[in-house]
């Protein structure tokens, strides 16, 4: 079973017309138990702001193909790292430490809806070369789109 790591946009893509048509049968694998959901702190933090229906949709995930992630003082580092070597600005932490949580949780992908900051090639590429300079997995990242096609 595949560990993907979910970001906060996927969740919103679910109800989101631009996206939905992914992000549904993509969320379906994991209630059906073909991919374990990698949850984390963080993910959980930002649905706290996101409407009724977007922060219930992990309800109908069982929790046995859910395995939370916790915000570690290594995740923190790694983040900081990303920062300082230029592969996003200072304003994107949040998307840096989603991107620690999955690398330093060995994620087999890391699923997410951002283009600007995350899925994004030269952001790929910035992320997995600061991965590769401090001994960590270099990180699949794509959209739902790309995992279910």
């Amino acid at each position: 079973m595949e560990r993907i790591y979910v970001d906060t946009s996927v969740f919103g893509g679910y109800f989101e017309i631009e996206f939905e048509e992914w992000t549904k049968p993509f969320m379906q694998k994991f209630i059906g138990g073909e991919f374990k959901l990698l949850y984390s702190q963080l993910t959980e933090i930002e649905l706290l702001k996101a409407p009724e229906h977007v922060k219930n949709l992990v309800k109908l995930i069982p929790n046995n193909h859910i395995e939370f992630l916790a915000i570690t003082d290594k995740v923190v580092k790694l983040a900081d790292n990303y920062i300082t070597e230029n592969v996003v600005g200072k304003t994107s932490i949040e998307d840096c430490r989603h991107i620690a949580l999955a690398t330093l949780n060995n994620a087999d992908l890391l699923a997410s809806w951002n283009f600007k900051h995350i899925v994004n090639v030269s952001r790929i590429r910035g992320y997995n070369s600061v991965n590769y300079k401090y001994g960590h997995k270099i990180l699949e990242i794509r959209t739902p789109r790309e995992i279910i096609s």
